[in-house]
């Protein structure tokens, strides 16, 4: 007997939990991934629409031309305003474009297609997919991870941190849950256990 039709698949998690890693490791495996931070980046590529608007409203962020990442993110994970003026900017692009490549995939004949993406539930994008996978692992985890992989301070750290969906209710509302605070090859093997589980349910036509 099948399972439910899981075609479009969220992969989820606070940042520096090893949600990159799981969309290497579900890559590996064939799995077609559509990834919201590449997007994100092809949205403020030079002379984008998105990259003008940014420079606009934050003119000391943009030089020559291209978007200086490290000014922009001081102010915008200092400020919930802020943050929110540059998620109106980029994420219905995002959204828009992320939903044409995966419809793009699954006409081609992939059962089922990966929608990576750090604000699946704060964006509400969520809701489109059939099931979301969430990479949690525990705070003090991902801020280590977070000082160590972007040279931030703990303040620094904990500010992105809070920025995102508290990781209880992510847990909450996501399909399958993979806790990451082993290392690698315990990794590599929950995401192959889960796999199997979703390779169980029926992709549809």
């Amino acid at each position: 007997m099948s399972g439910p039709r899981l075609r479009r698949i969220g992969l989820t998690g606070g940042i520096a939990s090893g949600k990159s890693e799981v969309s290497r490791l579900l890559a590996r495996k064939g799995i077609p991934v559509v990834d919201a931070d590449q997007l994100a980046r092809e949205a403020v590529a030079p002379g984008s629409p998105a990259l003008r608007r940014i420079a606009e409203r934050w003119p000391g962020t943009v030089h020559d031309g291209k978007l200086d990442r490290k000014a922009l993110g001081a102010i915008v994970f200092a400020s919930e305003s802020e943050r929110k003026a540059l998620e109106a900017i980029l994420h219905p692009w995002i959204r828009a474009e992320a939903r044409r490549r995966m419809d793009e995939i699954l006409a081609r004949g992939a059962p089922r297609v990966i929608y990576e993406a750090p604000l699946l539930f704060e964006t509400g994008a969520a809701d489109e997919l059939d099931a979301v996978i969430l990479v949690a692992a525990p705070e003090e985890v991902q801020r280590e991870r977070l000082m160590r992989r972007d040279g931030l301070g703990p303040d620094e750290a904990d500010a992105r941190i809070a920025a995102q969906l508290p990781l209880e209710e992510k847990r909450r509302r996501a399909t399958f849950v993979i806790d990451n605070d082993g290392d690698l090859e315990e990794l590599a093997r929950s995401v192959d256990a889960l796999w199997g589980r979703i390779e169980a349910c029926d992709p549809g036509d």
